[in-house]
């Protein structure tokens, strides 16, 4: 254990802050979270920081610290989770809660989501304490659990049984944005300002069953293997939401013409496909930000080898565009699928549709003065965070995690993945940043 002399100036070394997290297997299922937290609170309170943990279960909590402004702006919410999905089958260069430090880089699973990132929060946090940082408005710190597994013991937790512990707040800064990225020589740094709704379906196709030694046509494993090659060879209906036009907006403003020109043409609907396939690899990052998606992940169906199935379901990950209703979502998989699948929705978390640029520039100006060569950009974010919970008390979530990247380095591909790691520098230029934001919160400008 660090003695609290190490604890209280721990900010200062985000890296090792990083590596420590690493080092708590918070695999998820099953989270054991507790551990994680309460070595984030021993810091806190080394700092002399009061918190509160809140669980739904006792091995899962929820920590909550707060830091006081002048009162000149809402508070300003940071939150991050800090449990990870799982290692196993996977093939790793070191052990990932080992929390190695090898070329230039920390390794670790959590490294980028989102330990990595807790760790920039929790030493901005600190660092604003230890240096009596005049802070426009409160700053209220939030680490959470079970974000990976569906928020049910983290922040839907929270939102649901304890909103008043987020009065008054309207920005928060988490995951996942910030990071860098290369594209026609330049380096862009998307800040996430909308994400998509996770909505998943239950497809039914039933037919015929029987012996399995009849010659049978027509059952229902033929009519599930049409759906689903008709669901990996179309697209479902092209939808330009305002974040998308404002993320390929100012791509399309940054690149040189050719590059640009071609890209602003993808926000018209009768152009969009044929210029994602144009763009190739780089037209499969845009792809599911202008069209719902939905993939296969779960079939279900017979219970002897010897016995045709009569019935047969298969669980979709759908993920639909912010704006948009489950019900026009379930509708553009009937038009797919034909009349042969019936479908119904398990779990569907709504997003707003238009999201709040508000703090946007304060932000790119942030980054920009980190990296005057940057180019920040609003960002879509494919996936789903916790910010879909916070966004039911009318809170604004920005990913805001700012790392700059070596050029080249696929962020993305890391992601779950084996091997997973951040480059040491990184975690200071994060911190810093999220500190300069916390600083500079309130002098907000109004548009992206």
């Amino acid at each position: 254990m660090l003695a609290d002399t190490d604890l209280a100036t721990l900010y200062q070394r985000p890296a090792e802050l990083a590596r420590r997290l690493i080092q708590f297997d918070t695999t998820n299922p099953p989270g054991n979270e507790a551990a994680c937290v309460t070595f984030i609170r021993e810091a806190l309170a080394a700092a002399g920081i009061e918190s509160t943990l809140l669980a739904r279960d006792p091995g899962r909590p929820n920590l909550i610290a707060r830091l006081p402004g002048r009162g000149e702006a809402p508070p300003l919410l940071l939150q991050g989770h800090v449990d990870v999905v799982t290692t196993e089958h996977q093939d790793w260069t070191h052990p990932p809660f080992a929390g190695i430090v090898a070329d230039g880089f920390l390794w670790g699973r959590g490294a980028l989501d989102m330990k990595g990132g807790v760790a920039m929060l929790v030493a901005a946090f600190l660092r604003a304490k230890a240096e009596g940082a005049a802070l426009p408005g409160d700053v209220i710190l939030c680490v959470l659990a079970d974000e990976e597994a569906g928020g049910d013991y983290g922040a839907r937790f929270l939102v649901e049984r304890h909103p008043e512990l987020f009065a008054g707040v309207r920005y928060a800064l988490g995951e996942l944005g910030g990071f860098s990225f290369t594209l026609g020589g330049r380096r862009f740094y998307p800040i996430m300002v909308g994400e998509k709704q996770s909505c998943v379906v239950r497809a039914t196709v039933r037919g015929p069953g029987g012996h399995g030694s009849l010659a049978l046509r027509g059952g229902a494993a033929a009519k599930l293997g049409r759906f689903l090659t008709r669901l990996d060879r179309r697209r479902l209906p092209v939808h330009v939401t305002p974040a998308a036009r404002a993320m390929i907006t100012a791509l399309a403003d940054a690149l040189p013409r050719p590059t640009g020109l071609v890209l602003r043409r993808a926000l018209n609907p009768r152009l969009t496909n044929r210029v994602l396939d144009l763009l190739g690899e780089r037209g499969a990052l845009f792809d599911p930000l202008l069209h719902h998606t939905a993939n296969a992940t779960i079939v279900r169906g017979g219970e002897k080898n010897n016995v045709i199935p009569s019935e047969i379901t298969v669980e979709l990950d759908g993920r639909m565009l912010p704006g948009f209703s489950a019900d026009g979502f379930l509708g553009e998989l009937r038009a797919l699928a034909g009349p042969d699948v019936a479908f119904e929705i398990i779990h569907h978390d709504p997003n707003p549709a238009v999201p709040d640029l508000s703090l946007f520039s304060m932000l790119a100006d942030v980054l920009r003065a980190a990296d005057p060569g940057g180019i920040p950009i609003p960002l879509l974010l494919a996936g789903v965070t916790d910010g879909r919970f916070f966004s039911r008390l009318g809170i604004q979530t920005y990913g805001f995690l700012p790392m700059r990247l070596p050029d080249g380095w696929n962020f993305t591909s890391l992601l779950h993945a084996a091997d997973e790691r951040i480059p040491v520098e990184a975690l200071a230029f994060g911190t810093d940043a999220i500190y300069q934001a916390m600083r500079r919160y309130g002098g907000m400008g109004s548009r992206p």
